[in-house]
């Protein structure tokens, strides 16, 4: 059994933004057993009132072979695709290097409170398996798919149709949805799969209700060879015209989409993955995340590594909110980022047992202590010059420092230093 106790993120669901609240929790058997509000026991095996202990926060799109090539700059995607990724991608060919590399990826992600996430992996069957396996052994919740391409990139990475169905068809019966740490149905996106491919994953995923994960216009020029690749139609009509969007669906970026294609990602429930950090370091666009909230599209974030730099959501979440600042409309507070790293992102993701301090909830947590006084936390009777119109939330938020994570927990574990 443990007890930390501090200041609390809690989740407002009815407004969608986190509060602080003062308190403690208990955690046993790998579950949050106690929440209790308004008492600070010092008998706790951390007990610090300026302590703030969050719910893990959940990262929606990253890729796994990606970690070690951050910071290629000055590439559109395309050339950097073909320049970097595919070359960094081919050396999970070896099933030690892709465990290796994923236990060491998956160890900076708890360093800075990511607990659970969506993964691309590579085409490489067997080391998708063994990334699937160090995810699970490490206590993570989350999903990683083997990344399904047969056209359109180096011949090393493609595979026929039917081998990369039957794949991840076999993944998934050894990781299942049900599973904390379950496969994902994953086609890399229109450009490098051909229709009869995108058809056979539609299928794969709505027969076991998997989730689906795929990119959507990211770039004007990926829209444009999307549409001279299937006749002219659309990027959204294409994944809709082959089952791929579904409640269970994870669309990376989704910056060029008009209004018609925003109605039918509502249509169809479908999620997508904002990746701020990543179409600013390409040069991809902007995301009019305003749009696509207004229109019923659930959005969610996620670091987008390799293209994204920042391993940390919280710096993620920030970035989603200045981008909606150079959009000028929806601008979301950081109540509201916090909340869509956590809860939100948990709910869209239809993972119930994370996101949340709450009772009976996965005991994934990491606690922070800030090196600046936030007003909440001063003594009671202290005498600062507080500034009214400073959120303390915001100052957490934009003051983000990874060198505050003092602990890391999954299943109740401290896992993290």
């Amino acid at each position: 059994m443990t007890i930390l106790a501090g200041q609390l993120l809690l989740a407002d669901d009815r407004r969608r933004t986190v509060v602080l609240e003062s308190g403690f929790v208990r955690l046993q058997h790998g579950r949050i057993a106690e929440v209790v509000t308004g008492v600070v026991p010092s008998t706790a095996d951390i007990s610090n009132r300026h302590a703030i202990i969050c719910p893990g926060f959940i990262d929606a799109h990253l890729h796994l072979p990606q970690f070690s090539m951050i910071g290629a700059h000055g590439m559109n995607l395309l050339d950097w695709l073909d320049r970097v990724t595919f070359p960094s991608e081919q050396k999970w060919e070896d099933p030690r290097f892709a465990r290796q590399m994923t236990r060491s990826a998956l160890s900076q992600c708890l360093s800075v409170g990511t607990t659970s996430f969506c993964a691309y992996a590579s085409v490489h069957h067997l080391s998708t398996i063994e990334s699937l396996r160090v995810a699970d052994e490490m206590g993570f919740r989350g999903v990683i798919g083997q990344v399904l391409m047969d056209q359109n990139a180096p011949a090393t990475l493609c595979r026929e149709p039917n081998q990369l169905l039957d794949e991840a068809s076999r993944t998934l019966e050894r990781f299942p949805p049900s599973a904390s740490m379950a496969a994902a149905v994953t086609p890399r996106f229109a450009i490098s799969c051909s229709r009869e491919l995108l058809a056979g994953a539609g299928a794969l995923a709505n027969g076991v209700g998997a989730i689906v994960q795929t990119h959507l216009a990211e770039t004007k020029d990926e829209c444009a060879q999307v549409s001279r690749l299937f006749d002219g139609q659309r990027y959204v009509d294409v994944y809709r015209d082959t089952n791929l969007l579904t409640p269970r669906t994870v669309l990376g970026h989704g910056i060029h989409l008009d209004d018609n294609d925003c109605r039918v990602l509502a249509e169809h429930q479908s999620r997508v993955a904002h990746c701020p950090v990543a179409n600013t370091f390409l040069g991809s666009g902007t995301m009019n995340r305003h749009r696509l909230v207004q229109q019923g599209v659930d959005v969610i974030l996620g670091s987008d590594i390799g293209a994204g730099y920042e391993t940390s959501m919280a710096r993620v979440a920030r970035s989603m909110i200045e981008a909606a600042s150079v959009i000028g409309k929806g601008v979301p507070t950081a109540a509201q980022a916090l909340y869509d790293i956590t809860a939100g992102a948990a709910d869209a993701l239809e993972w119930d047992d994370v996101g949340r301090i709450r009772e009976d909830g996965r005991a994934d947590l990491f606690v922070i202590e800030p090196n600046m006084p936030l007003d909440p936390f001063v003594e009671p009777h202290a005498t600062i010059n507080a500034n009214p119109l400073v959120d303390p939330l915001s100052k957490l938020l934009f003051s983000w420092d990874d060198r505050w994570i003092k602990r890391t927990y999954l299943a109740g574990k401290q896992v993290y230093p």
